[in-house]
């Protein structure tokens, strides 16, 4: 369908939620929220060893009661630089008014020096500034450094639909580009924003976001349309792609609600990765710090089976397996060689069975104790899977049952694992749909309750589970 490009006066939000605020999960969100409260620390430090030549305790205890008040940071990045200067004097007056005060009433500012104090009064401030304008600056570089731009698209070309996409194109640093809308209405019934045009109808929702990787999908559709909703859904559950929900009655704030904003909108997550912002750091730090130490521990063992390998068998020890990763991206797999042929699983990959003639007798071992899985820990140090997450499989495997397990590509909203939900519950092996589809049950409900505690307990029990299970990951 031909894009549109008709004026339409700009509508008014749901809710009075500040416009051009950048998300939670946004990657200069946390930075944000550090800068005040680590400029006013910093500071203070620094104007201590100028004055005293060392941090006494007064100033530590003082920088701790500081970051604690002033954390999270609420200047914005995208403030303007009058904004900035009066939020950030207006801010630095209530909080050094509270300080002296309590100070003065405690005795405490006995503690310090008179020239130390008056310096710290006009310093913290100008070095807020300072720093807010030079990550302004800086923040082009911090994004590229993430790659390019999400693409996204919006579902329902309406009053919320339009506002948002106005929002992202308007929000500096949002990293996210509208491609267009979908709708089921006429074009004569519809009035495009300038610069977004309508796509196609809904039917074709899923197959666009197939073929133009599309990351982000906004379903802006009105709450009585349950059945079409629905039916959107259902059709989106063999992509990857994130979506949420931007319901048309928040006429008031939530209490509790599990919700969300982006660029000021309220958002309803409806499927997304549980590693986004702290999360995501968390969750990659422990995977390369463990990965990192199993390494260490196992590196002997890993070049006794790779001497093992050379003299039993011709042929390569490691052999690289093309899979699919984090948001169906194909990547390449480790493994020890364990049998006479290598498939690469793109086109076929035939499952190994018990007494399998391809296998050979150290490949045997390696298989059924699990030690051909090793090599994965580099995959892991590289970013392309987890300690723990849904095990890769092999493209052709793929290929066949997203077509048969209604969200199996949903899997891969997450890094795949070296082991998982589903492999310490007893699905390790076998490619009949039955047991496919119990696998994937478990991988969707690791996806729903992951935490660090989950992680650390499935680490535990795979100790024991590959010393029971003679079947392969």
């Amino acid at each position: 369908m031909d894009s549109q490009s008709l004026p339409l006066p700009e509508p008014k939000p749901a809710t009075p939620i500040g416009a051009g605020t950048l998300g939670r999960d946004h990657p200069l969100r946390f930075i944000e929220s550090l800068i005040d409260p680590g400029v006013l620390v910093l500071s203070l430090w620094g104007i201590g060893l100028y004055f005293d030549g060392a941090l006494p305790p007064s100033h530590l205890i003082l920088s701790v009661i500081v970051f604690a008040m002033t954390f999270p940071g609420t200047t914005q990045l995208q403030s303007s630089l009058g904004k900035l200067v009066t939020q950030t004097v207006i801010n630095w007056i209530g909080i050094a008014a509270l300080l002296l005060i309590t100070g003065i009433a405690t005795g405490y500012i006995r503690e310090f020096s008179r020239n130390a104090l008056l310096a710290w009064l006009w310093i913290a401030p100008v070095a807020q500034i300072v720093a807010h304008r030079a990550l302004r600056l800086a923040a082009p570089f911090v994004l590229s450094l993430r790659g390019p731009s999400r693409k996204a698209v919006i579902v329902g070309m309406n009053t919320q639909g339009i506002a948002l996409a106005r929002r992202i194109r308007d929000t500096p640093y949002a990293r996210v580009d509208v491609a267009g809308f979908f709708d089921d209405r006429e074009l004569h019934r519809l009035n495009a924003p300038i610069g977004f045009g309508l796509i196609d109808r809904l039917a074709g929702l899923p197959a666009y976001v197939k073929a133009n990787d599309i990351q982000i999908i906004y379903l802006s559709l009105p709450m009585a349309s349950q059945p079409r909703i629905l039916q959107v859904l259902d059709g989106l559950k063999d992509t990857t792609a994130s979506i949420y929900f931007v319901p048309d009655m928040f006429v008031t704030d939530l209490i509790q609600g599990r919700t969300d904003s982006v660029y000021g909108m309220p958002v309803i997550s409806v499927c997304e990765t549980p590693f986004r912002g702290t999360s995501g750091a968390v969750k990659r730090l422990w995977d390369f710090s463990l990965a990192l130490i199993i390494l260490i521990m196992i590196s002997p063992v890993m070049l006794a089976v790779a001497i093992s390998i050379k003299l039993t068998s011709p042929g390569p020890i490691i052999f690289k397996q093309r899979r699919y990763g984090l948001d169906g991206k194909e990547i390449l797999v480790y493994k020890f060689r364990s049998m006479t042929v290598t498939e690469d699983g793109a086109t076929s990959y035939t499952q190994v069975k018990r007494g399998d003639a391809r296998v050979t007798r150290v490949g045997a071992f390696i298989r059924k104790t699990s030690l051909d899985e090793l090599p994965q820990f580099f995959n892991v140090l590289q970013g392309r899977m987890s300690v723990v997450g849904p095990r890769p499989h092999a493209i052709a495997v793929n290929e066949q049952y997203r077509k048969l397990i209604s969200g199996y590509m949903i899997r891969h909203k997450v890094r795949p694992g070296i082991t998982g939900w589903a492999q310490v519950n007893g699905y390790r092996g076998g490619d009949d749909l039955d047991s496919m589809r119990r696998r994937i049950e478990f991988d969707l409900d690791y996806l729903r309750n992951w935490s660090v505690r989950l992680d650390l307990y499935i680490v535990a029990r795979t100790v024991g589970v590959v010393f029971k299970d003679s079947k392969a990951f």
